[in-house]
């Protein structure tokens, strides 16, 4: 529960007319642990005073909606468990650096025979913080340098400068994260940034330039994020090599665009859950409030998660997208989709299903994959309840495909053309978790449904990121 301190409760009226018992009835008898506990959690209590100390440049008004239903208990358990919400509420601000609660009876003039104090004791972190970490993208790694302005107005702003260098893809940006108080899951982020990416299944390279804007807010089970994005970006060729194709699509273009994204989460983790389900549903339009691309753009992502025999997990994953382009324009390079990898089909090149010019992979404007997976302990439970349980051995089926669509057909040519040259693989793996960061996969693959242009891995393939098929 964190850390909560209760004392000086023995004037707590233990006896008297409040208990109907008196004090010559209890000589001689010897108090029960279980007689302890119901007193504690029948005996009626009033918080009356609820105090933060330690409080710099943070608003007191500002941390009033995290404390406030301390008031609502109505015995010592009560108050102690409603303070340790508190505790993590406060906590979870990322404002204080540590939050200690203590529980004392009431002093003073106006205190109750049955009164409590509640006081949180809380350190503020420093005006400014740094950090220094490495991060684990879709097969790529990175090193992120931060510097950090928490509560920067004292209302639970944060402002933020992240500089990032990875093997593919090197940005910095500065951001500023205002929450709404009382309800920490609605805030809304300013974003400005520069990012430089290369990807080399396509011999591209990219430079975005832009400013985003984001509003995030639960609703009922789901969460939602409102999101405008406005983007300078820049395609080059990554090599001389580089087909006419990918050379057509070089040079400047404005992007603005509106989104939405829906989320249902009920999985007890992201990396690697034992049971429970995501659906996350992302809608785009560009074009409508400016930009030079124009395209509507519907992605998809379900997975299910069950407890199988034997502590085995059983897991079914589906993706599925389109783009459709507006204005009679083609879609760009940037704004396709991309299918195959250790983190999506297995067995396949990274991005190196579908479409492709002299080698160059140039993405599809509709795709699907599915995967089934079953997850189980190392065999003979090898450092069990510790470093083994990070380690699961892996065995899986995927399948998808990716193309580009004619949308002058109806959906029915559509479904055909979708479900026509189907990739799919299977094969065997360890997987281990990395808190709940990232995963690694080290898997033996064997693919099938090979198309031409395709490029396969055939045997071991290696994979590291978030998001997994």
């Amino acid at each position: 529960m964190g850390t909560v301190h209760a004392r000086s409760l023995d004037p707590l009226p233990m006896q008297g007319r409040d208990l109907g018992v008196n004090h010559d009835d209890m000589e001689g008898m010897e108090p029960e642990q279980d007689t302890k506990q119901e007193i504690l959690e029948n005996r009626n209590v009033v918080v009356q005073h609820v105090n933060i100390e330690g409080l710099g440049r943070t608003k007191e008004d500002y941390l009033g909606y995290e404390i406030a239903e301390v008031f609502d208990a109505k015995n010592l358990i009560d108050v102690m468990k409603k303070s340790h919400d508190a505790r993590m509420k406060l906590l979870r601000l990322g404002i204080f650096k540590e939050v200690e609660v203590l529980i004392d009876v009431s002093e003073g003039a106006d205190a109750l025979p049955n009164g409590l104090d509640v006081t949180f004791e809380v350190t503020e972190l420093k005006r400014l913080t740094g950090s220094y970490n490495t991060m684990v993208g879709n097969n790529e790694g990175s090193m992120v340098l931060g510097l950090k302005l928490p509560n920067a107005l004292g209302r639970g702003e944060k402002a933020t400068f992240q500089f990032s260098y990875g093997t593919k893809e090197t940005s910095y940006g500065l951001s500023f994260f205002k929450p709404q108080p009382g309800h920490f899951e609605r805030n809304f982020t300013l974003n400005l940034y520069k990012v430089t990416g290369q990807f080399p299944w396509s011999s591209l390279k990219e430079t975005d330039r832009g400013v985003s804007t984001e509003l995030n807010f639960p609703l009922w089970m789901t969460t939602h994020t409102l999101k405008w994005e406005g983007v300078w970006r820049e395609l080059g060729c990554l090599a001389r090599s580089a087909s006419f194709a990918v050379r057509e699509e070089s040079g400047h273009s404005l992007k603005s665009s509106l989104s939405h994204t829906m989320a249902i989460d009920t999985r007890n983790s992201a990396i690697l859950p034992r049971r429970g389900a995501l659906l996350r549903l992302n809608q785009e339009l560009a074009g409508y409030t400016g930009g030079d691309a124009s395209f509507l753009k519907e992605d998809l992502e379900l997975q299910l998660n069950r407890p199988f025999l034997f502590g085995s997990v059983l897991s079914a994953s589906l993706w599925g997208g389109m783009l459709m382009p507006i204005g009679g324009k083609p879609s760009s390079i940037a704004d396709r989709f991309y299918l195959g990898g250790p983190t999506s089909v297995r067995g396949f090149g990274m991005y190196s299903i579908g479409p492709q010019s002299e080698g160059d992979y140039l993405g599809g404007e509709a795709y699907w994959a599915g995967g089934l997976h079953l997850y189980t302990p190392l065999p003979f439970r090898p450092g069990r309840g510790g470093f083994g349980d990070l380690f699961r051995t892996h065995f899986f089926l995927n399948a998808g495909n990716l193309c580009n669509l004619n949308y002058g057909e109806g959906p029915r040519a559509h479904l055909q053309k979708l479900a026509e040259c189907i990739r799919w693989s299977y094969g065997a793996g360890i997987v281990l978790r990395l808190g709940n960061i990232a995963r690694l996969e080290l898997n033996y693959c064997i693919p099938m449904g090979v198309q031409n242009g395709d490029r396969i891995c055939d045997g071991v393939q290696f994979g590291a990121g978030i998001r997994f098929l």
